[in-house]
């Protein structure tokens, strides 16, 4: 019986999102933003207490920090690596299939976890009002520290003590609630050309109507759902929706002449999510400096690129994408040499270029 509990409880946490609990009670909330990030919002003409937006990337594994201007603006602030996420491309539809979800989301200052067993943590609000009308499930999922995932977004422990900085003093200058856009990947015509036979190409071209409105106006979008679908500004003035409606038939254009010059369909395919090159290509060919990263094995895979054909089943061969180094060796624990401490902080800062 005792056998039989344990294989129960043993399962229950293999199939269960990133589980983020409390810990030990600890100041690391009360960390300060670092010296280099106020002085690129003071560089930016934008302080501390201004609200952000933060949108998300799967197939780059980049988070962008955006932040308010005083025209009422959204300039991009930061770039942040993501370590690690889970599953494949396309939405979470239920407790424990291992996805992170697609989406637009609401983090809140009851979202804010200071005692997360992952360091310190947000809890994406999933599922939202789209999410519920669909009857999807699951919860617990999370933007956090550390490099393992379970559906979350991981981001090591340096660079979620940053964010975590920067959304409390969000919170505190007098911001509600902080957008957090998360999409497969780049909204662009190119991923779209070669997306465009993924089941899933009806939802991003969805989730696209809220990037391109986004991107025109660098204003938050209001985002509602209706008939299993995002709806966003209904009712807005008619000079947006025509800069927006222009926006979105040059990308048209632009995707039937790539896919008239010849781009393939295709279809990436993850062993199990992946991470930022910055981390792959160089923290994990280092094989230490990142403590517990889940799975490695399925980050030394890399995701197989699968071509599609012009109809019918996707097809069951494909190249994997070059993966350099040795990135299924399992990282060192947490402590470790300094040089090894200082790994991640340099990958980080590395990637966090703050490019628009």
């Amino acid at each position: 019986m005792l056998k039989t509990t344990t294989l129960g409880l043993a399962l229950l946490l293999a199939l269960s999102a990133c589980q983020d609990g409390q810990y030990v009670a600890s100041t690391r909330h009360l960390a300060p933003i670092p010296p280099a990030t106020l002085a690129l919002m003071s560089a930016k003409g934008v302080s501390a207490a201004d609200p952000i937006l933060m949108r998300a990337y799967k197939k780059e594994s980049e988070i962008e920090l955006w932040k308010r201007g005083a025209d009422g603006s959204y300039a991009l602030l930061k770039t942040y690596p993501m370590c690690r996420w889970s599953g494949q491309l396309g939405p979470k539809t239920r407790e424990g299939d291992r996805q992170a979800p697609e989406g637009f989301y609401a983090v809140t200052p009851a979202s804010m976890n200071p005692n997360s067993s992952l360091y310190l943590s947000f809890n994406l609000g999933y599922p939202n009002e789209y999410d519920r009308s669909l009857g999807r499930t699951g919860a617990h999922l999370m933007v956090h520290g550390s490099c393992s995932s379970r559906g979350c977004f991981a981001m090591t422990d340096e660079a979620i003590s940053e964010l975590y900085a920067v959304v409390r003093e969000a919170f505190a200058g007098g911001q509600r609630a902080v957008q957090f856009q998360s999409y497969p990947f780049r909204m662009t015509p190119e991923n779209l050309a070669r997306h465009r036979q993924d089941p899933n190409i009806a939802f991003w071209r969805n989730l696209k109507e809220g990037s391109d409105r986004f991107e025109v106006t660098r204003a938050e979008p209001v985002v509602g759902a209706a008939g299993g679908r995002y709806v966003f500004d209904a009712g807005g003035d008619e000079a947006t929706a025509g800069a927006v409606a222009r926006k979105q038939a040059d990308d048209e254009r632009r995707v039937a002449a790539l896919v008239a010059s010849g781009t393939p369909a295709v279809r990436l395919v993850y062993e199990d999510g992946g991470q930022h090159r910055a981390f792959r290509e160089t923290m994990m060919a280092m094989g230490d400096g990142l403590g517990e990263v889940s799975r490695p094995e399925a980050l030394a895979a890399g995701p197989r690129e699968v071509t599609m054909p012009a109809s019918g089943p996707v097809a069951l061969a494909g190249q994997r994408e070059p993966v350099r180094g040795a990135a299924a060796r399992k990282p060192a624990g947490p402590g470790g040499t300094e040089v090894e401490r200082q790994r991640p902080r340099k990958t980080f800062a590395a990637a966090g270029d703050g490019r628009e």
